[in-house]
């Protein structure tokens, strides 16, 4: 059995597409429904069996989980940078995590886990995921310090020798639209373009940068699930990893092959930056793959252009935006 946490959220759910489409539905997702519109992710899945995080948790906890785990892909988490409640996170994120992994690695479990590009802070202390840099870096918010907590804990008690996690950089795609203020720019500009025609970005007060010249590394949660996929694959591979395209583009690139898969001429206004958000913001990141690729793994990521016409045309453009 494979067990996937935060199965119904946004990376968690396109995993268990990518095994679905590879004949697999012996699939436990653990997860929160609530009363988000996640559910919607599940429809069209194959999968054996749902639990609620907090009853996964406390069977593992009594060690009577009651069928066989070969593979614990681990993406549950509060994904979101601007969650105020430091206390929930530590929790939910930090603490969670360290208990499935304890159980995982007693048991003899395949472990794949999400760490994140937020991580990295403003970017000063650059994107290289080798071990020793990776205990020095500095997040801007809560949401990320409690992934580098995990990593650090990872790495105190050896736990990377034992299992792979991923430091995911800015994923865009199908399954996000539950998402509020955290989905993509790729999903909130096809509502801007159709409400207005237009999209807004964010000036530059760096004269370094054009506006809308800042630059991220975009990634398709298709090749994210192609990379999970590997993973699985190749149990003996094993570390903390980015996992991006390893090229940045700018938010012109991006909006422009947004309005591009809809057929339309660029519009784009630009606003000022909230002041509070000017001393935060990231003006590049892109992550450096030569650790994962280093290790086999194929790595072979559509274009930029490429990927935001299937998203929009075969996605936000119908009555269905989930896989």
């Amino acid at each position: 059995m494979i067990v996937v946490t935060g199965g119904a959220g946004f990376i968690g759910s396109a995993f268990v597409w990518k095994l679905n489409t590879e004949g697999i539905d012996d699939v436990v997702i653990v997860d929160r429904l609530g009363c988000s519109g996640k559910w919607k992710n599940l429809v069209t899945r194959r999968y054996a069996d749902f639990l609620h995080k907090d009853a996964f948790l406390q069977m593992i906890q009594a060690d009577r989980l009651p069928f066989p785990v070969e593979i614990l892909v681990h993406m549950g988490a509060c994904s979101s940078t601007t969650e105020p409640d430091a206390d929930y996170l530590m929790e939910n994120n930090f603490h969670y995590s360290c208990r499935v992994t304890e159980w995982a690695l007693k048991h003899g479990i395949r472990l794949i886990y999400a760490s994140s590009a937020a991580t990295y802070g403003d970017g000063s202390r650059g994107f290289d995921d080798d071990e020793a840099g990776i205990k020095d870096l500095r997040p801007i918010n809560m949401y990320g310090y409690s992934k580098q907590l995990f990593d650090q804990w990872c790495l105190r008690y050896g736990i990377q020798k034992q299992a792979a996690g991923i430091k995911f950089f800015n994923v865009f795609g199908p399954n996000e639209y539950h998402k509020g203020d955290m989905s993509s720019v790729v999903y909130k500009a096809c509502n801007q373009i159709r409400e207005t025609g237009k999209v807004k970005l964010f000036k530059s007060h760096r004269p370094e940068y054009d506006d809308g010249g800042q630059k991220r590394d975009f990634v398709y949660v298709k090749d994210c699930a192609d990379v999970l996929w590997w993973l699985m694959e190749h149990r003996e591979v094993n570390g903390i990893f980015n996992l991006g395209t390893g090229q940045s583009r700018t938010w012109n690139d991006l909006i422009r092959a947004v309005f591009s898969a809809l057929g339309r001429e660029p519009q784009i206004d630009y606003i000022p930056m909230p002041e509070p958000l000017q001393n935060q913001y990231q003006y590049y990141t892109e992550a450096k793959m030569d650790k994962l690729l280093a290790r086999g793994c194929p790595a072979l990521f559509k274009p930029l252009e490429e990927t935001v016409r299937d998203y929009v045309v075969n996605y936000l453009s119908g009555q269905e935006a989930h896989l």
